[in-house]
């Protein structure tokens, strides 16, 4: 982990001359020359489009093996991607990982561990390391990082860096949905939102389809809940009592299960089908091969597997992710799947490092653009997974509890503040069946585990201490539940 910090301005006057890997500048360097800003061996910089649902979990897609979803457009993805088939969402719920993607900081240093607090700008964002490289910077959709006020006005300075801007700080309410841009004037977009979000994507990437790269993040609201609002169309092609449901959610909650999932999916559904218009326009803009695509989430959704509900839980429905990334010309068109963990602050510098840019002395996450290339490969890896401070709908009276842990290719492993609590071999136990935790017969495997874990605590300055010390250290309001009000 980087110990010394560069200032923000300092950052961004070099940004646009940090070295790549070896490997990945000799595979720019080996490409002719295009029209536009062009990174170190003559080639054009490439563009990056990050396109962030909220909720889906890496269970519900068709390439991952679910019969049951409608996903042909990424299917099709898929097989032209690095497929990182156990990406891990650290903190598993909306602020956290959104506040770690845009720094690349674990979130006991961002200080974002709860939901509806604002980020700091203490540390360089992904916009401005982009901006620094000469690179147009947009955002559209959803942003929760401004605070407990969802639906206030974010003004210039609080937008960590993006130029263009149509979003809101957080609204499910999909069909009647709001943004601002530029003024504190409160606009709506047309019918379900993710659609109009996504035509608005489309005519921001036409405009940029020569001239200066852009960095473009477009962030969806579906599939979370609300399940059952998505367009009439979607809906109709799911019956619940046709839904297979996952082996880990109890016989006495399949009926509401399945009734959830219907709606679920028809969410997916529908941005599957924006998915589509994405890749067309690409394809039109004649974009494809110079764009860095990357589809993922925030996090997952338990869904009634363990008879547990939305996000924070330390099981593979919450923590997993879908992580697709798309770059054909250094990558090729052909998909392969990398097993190795990734864990959110690894994104910014990977993304950065692809694109020739150089990272900041503020990210804490690692570089996977070695591995994203094939010049490196790595067998595994411990990604660190934490609650700091339960909140909002997992209640400490229903089994919330501050946690820490690993998941590797293979394992899970979780601690409390009591101590080791759960074990996995997910590979022998995909669903998660059976705790092998405190069991004589794993506990070399445990200390193993124990001792991955506590090196990634040591790496990221985590004393793994009581979400309540944590809420009084960053001086968050809360309530009894240690949550923050929020208003809409």
């Amino acid at each position: 982990m980087a110990q010394k910090h560069f200032a923000r301005r300092d950052f961004l006057k070099s940004a646009g001359i940090g070295a790549a890997s070896l490997v990945l500048g000799s595979a720019l360097g080996g490409c002719a020359a295009a029209r536009g800003v062009t990174a170190r061996g003559g080639r054009k910089k490439p563009n990056l489009l990050f396109i962030l649902a909220d909720q889906w979990r890496a269970q519900a897609t068709g390439y991952a093996g679910n019969a049951d979803v409608r996903t042909p457009n990424l299917d099709g993805l898929a097989k032209q991607s690095i497929n990182f088939s156990n990406a891990v969402s650290g903190c598993p719920v909306c602020c956290p990982y959104r506040a770690s993607l845009i720094t690349g900081q674990y979130p006991l240093t961002h200080g974002v561990f709860l939901n509806d607090v604002r980020l700091g700008t203490k540390a360089v964002s992904i916009a401005q390391a982009y901006d620094g490289a000469g690179y147009d910077t947009g955002y559209i959709g959803k942003w929760h990082l401004d605070g407990d006020k969802r639906s206030a006005f974010i003004p210039r300075e609080r937008r960590q860096g993006f130029g263009f801007w149509k979003a809101l700080g957080c609204t499910h309410n999909y069909n009647n949905s709001f943004y601002y841009a530029d003024e504190d004037v409160r606009l709506k977009w047309e019918g379900y939102d993710a659609i109009a979000q996504t035509r608005e994507a489309q005519r921001y990437i036409r405009e940029h389809a020569s001239g200066k790269p852009f960095a473009l993040f477009l962030s969806w609201g579906p599939p979370h809940a609300p399940y059952h609002t998505a367009p009439a169309k979607y809906r109709r092609m799911f019956e619940a009592e046709k839904l297979t449901l996952r082996p880990n959610v109890p016989p006495h909650l399949a009926e509401k299960a399945r009734e959830t999932l219907a709606g679920y999916y028809a969410h997916i559904a529908a941005l599957d089908d924006c998915m589509g218009e994405i890749l067309r326009t690409l394809s039109e803009s004649d974009l494809e091969d110079d764009t860095i695509l990357v589809f993922t989430s925030d996090h997952g959704d338990m869904l009634y597997s363990h008879g547990q509900q939305k996000k924070q839980r330390p099981w593979d429905e919450s923590i997993l992710v879908p992580f697709l990334l798309r770059y054909p010309a250094v990558l090729g068109r052909e998909g392969r799947t990398i097993d190795t963990p990734i864990n959110t602050p690894d994104i910014m510098p990977t993304l950065l490092r692809l694109s020739g840019i150089g990272t900041p002395d503020t990210v804490e996450g690692t570089d996977f653009s070695a591995v994203v290339t094939g010049a490196e490969r790595v067998s595994d890896n411990a990604a660190l997974i934490s609650c700091p401070s339960p909140f909002g709908q997992w209640k400490r009276e229903n089994g919330a509890k501050e946690y820490r842990g690993v998941r590797t290719r293979r394992y899970t492993y979780v601690r409390d503040l009591n101590g080791p609590w759960l074990l996995y071999d997910n590979e022998q136990d995909p669903h998660q069946l059976s705790n092998l935790c405190n069991k004589p017969e794993h506990s070399g495997l445990q200390q193993k585990l124990e001792e991955a874990l506590a090196e990634k605590l040591r790496e990221t300055n985590d004393e793994f201490l009581s979400g309540w010390d944590y809420i009084r250290k960053w001086g968050y309001v809360v309530d009894k539940s240690g949550t923050v009000r929020y208003s809409v």
